[in-house]
């Protein structure tokens, strides 16, 4: 059955009578596309999806989160970090008024894992190139390169930097 909305029907069927494909619920109104977060409760996956808000006063922007119940047919497998695709329709429960009606293709990838680290562990890129443990800077085995006071004693340093002492 074609819900109007562009998307593919599921391979798999159910016998839920909240499926917009194979029982009787209809869905309305506008779409909303996000990120599954969880899957704890019996036909229901919760939907977060992240959105931007102006702060006129600092001429920003800031980020927001909404989360959203809905009904998931159980003709759709869905596990957490999915994207999914949800339509609005006549409320289900208390606080489910969604339904679930395809996975998208993209996925959303998080945390330091989509962050390109340094080539090799022992650089970092901060450091212009040197190495993390200071042996390859020509300052000395510590890696100070103006002699500061960060180390040494009075007579070192007043030799790094041409006086007596």
């Amino acid at each position: 059955m074609a819900i109007g909305l562009n998307i593919d029907e599921p391979e798999a069927t159910c016998d839920d009578p909240n499926c917009p494909f194979h029982g009787t619920l209809s869905v309305r109104g506008g779409t909303i596309d996000g990120v599954v977060v969880s899957t704890d409760m019996h036909r229901t996956v919760v939907v977060e999806r992240e959105y931007d808000v102006a702060v006129p006063k600092y001429n920003r922007y800031m980020k927001r989160r909404s989360r959203t119940p809905a009904h998931a047919p159980d003709c759709l497998d869905l596990t957490v970090g999915d994207t999914v695709r949800l339509a609005e329709t006549r409320p289900l429960s208390k606080t489910k008024a969604h339904v679930v009606v395809g996975a998208l293709d993209t996925t959303r990838e998080l945390g330091a894992t989509s962050v390109s680290g340094p080539e090799t562990p022992d650089t970092d890129p901060t450091m212009g190139g040197m190495d993390v443990e200071g042996g390859s800077g020509e300052a000395g085995e510590t890696g100070e390169v103006d002699g500061g006071s960060a180390g040494g004693s009075a007579s070192e340093r007043s030799e790094a930097s041409g006086g007596e002492p």
